[in-house]
């Protein structure tokens, strides 16, 4: 017999029923992210080989012979990224070129339980370095990059040649976009966000955001042909990606006080209209860091590794040549890239 506690009024009835579909819904939204992820991998499958450090499995490639060159690549982006722009192909007649896709990004792991922070991710390299043999190397960071080799050379014993920072952020200034990717790293409802709602929000936007880290530069036809929105947009690097974003601010607040200490070639590049970062950003670095180069690019915004690779690999090799001179000849000696 039916009590009155079960009866259920019309407008409980139609609560439950959009829930229903509402649950439905999010179900269908997230099997279509998992297959679209899965489509993603095997259409963009490793083109390295698999390290394990620290219990982390990392993604690496690892090229050409030379004095080495790490390239790392900025939040979203993989480690292709430096393919794409051309700067890996570049270097590779005369460098060891040295890629990892850092933790949670293209085909590495992100375990959870750890606070993956800037200091946590350059340990996590330096220790691939160390597996990889490779010694004395020039660290190239794009992005969010920047602050990971900043941090590896702030590390007692690292030995680095020398670093270029292209697009970085360095020093606090308020950021108020960072409310906007750190939900998808929130525990519960990050989860559920990453496997239904952002990516489908990352497919309307991804055109626009493209457009807006170039700008005023145009989207190359190199990233349009080569950038994979579906690896970025998979649900496991949404969560890389927004706990990078939430993690940025701290991890530059925690390195200024390392920079003028820093003794070791440094190159300093920003585009002039970058949107994302502002070009400030490098020049207020460049008075911290003492002998370190600056040039500000006109016309390009935060993806000038693509839009002026060429600037980028001239910088990287003038920092190369820097670190073979003797200690007790000046740096400016070597051919630099020009102050801005």
């Amino acid at each position: 017999m039916e009590g009155p506690a079960l009866r259920l009024t019309r407008s409980q009835r139609r609560r439950l029923a959009g829930a229903s579909l509402a649950a439905a819904a999010l179900g269908a939204l997230a099997l279509v992210n998992h297959v679209a992820a899965r489509r993603a991998e095997r259409r963009n499958p490793p083109t390295g080989r698999f390290i394990t450090v620290q219990g982390v499995r990392l993604h690496v490639t690892d090229r050409g012979e030379g004095p080495p060159v790490l390239l790392i690549h900025g939040n979203v982006m993989t480690g292709t990224d430096w393919d794409i722009a051309g700067i890996a192909p570049a270097l590779l007649p005369h460098h060891r070129v040295i890629i990892i896709d850092r933790p949670g990004f293209g085909h590495s792991e992100r375990p959870r339980g750890r606070l993956w922070t800037a200091a946590r991710q350059a340990e996590l390299l330096l220790g691939a370095l160390r597996q990889l043999g490779v010694e004395r190397p020039v660290v190239v960071g794009h992005s969010w990059g920047t602050i990971v080799a900043l941090a590896m050379a702030a590390r007692p014993g690292a030995d680095l040649a020398g670093l270029v920072l292209v697009s970085g952020y360095y020093v606090w200034t308020l950021r108020p976009d960072v409310l906007l990717v750190v939900p998808p790293a929130l525990p519960g409802i990050g989860d559920l966000l990453r496997y239904t709602v952002s990516p489908m929000l990352g497919r309307l936007l991804m055109p626009l955001l493209n457009r807006a880290i170039f700008a005023p530069a145009p989207v190359t036809r190199r990233f349009r042909q080569g950038f994979s929105a579906e690896m970025a947009l998979r649900p496991s690097q949404i969560r890389a990606t927004s706990q990078d974003g939430a993690l940025m601010i701290p991890g530059a607040v925690g390195l200024r006080g390392r920079y003028p200490g820093l003794a070791l070639p440094v190159a300093i590049l920003a585009g002039e209209g970058d949107r994302v970062v502002f070009a400030r950003s490098a020049r207020r670095l460049h008075a911290l860091i003492p002998d370190s180069t600056l040039r500000i690019l006109p016309g390009l915004g935060h993806m000038l590794h693509h839009s002026a690779p060429e600037a980028v690999v001239s910088a990287i090799e003038g920092v190369a040549a820097a670190a073979q001179i003797p200690a007790d000849q000046p740096a400016s000696m070597v051919a630099q890239p020009r102050a801005a």
